[in-house]
């Protein structure tokens, strides 16, 4: 004879609700933008419809397996796919390419300014090798 336990039901956490939304916003997003249905992506990772559709709706979460297919499917990285819209991963990049985009800004200025004075003594030498005034 089994035993059965009181079985408490598991609160769901706010954090947990959240991400679940992000994942199920990010699958409808990458789905979306591939033009499949949703029968298409469960027939590419093995799953039921029913399934996607649960996690979708952020009723359900995936193992890691379920996730894994998924990026490959969408041929992205998994984090990608619980990653807030938007969401700096490492802020350190984020001051790097900053930086590397000033850097950039700075050398086109420079060099625009350094071939306009080109160009203008290039002018005067084509002026004055065929008498242009």
């Amino acid at each position: 004879m089994i035993k059965l336990k009181n079985i408490v039901a598991r609160q769901e956490i706010p954090e947990e609700k959240a991400l679940k939304k992000i994942l199920s916003t990010n699958i409808k997003k990458y789905r979306q933008r591939r033009n499949w249905s949703q029968f298409a992506l469960a027939a590419k990772i093995n799953i039921s419809t029913n399934f996607l559709a649960d996690i979708e709706a952020g009723n359900t979460w995936v193992s890691a397996q379920t996730l894994i297919k998924l990026s490959q499917a969408f041929d992205i990285e998994a984090f990608e796919l619980i990653k807030p819209e938007n969401a700096v991963i490492d802020g350190k990049n984020l001051q790097e390419n900053e930086k590397k985009k000033a850097e950039l800004s700075n050398f086109s200025q420079d060099l625009t300014v350094v071939l306009q004075e080109s160009l203008e003594k290039a002018l005067e030498h084509v002026k004055k090798q065929y008498d242009i005034s």
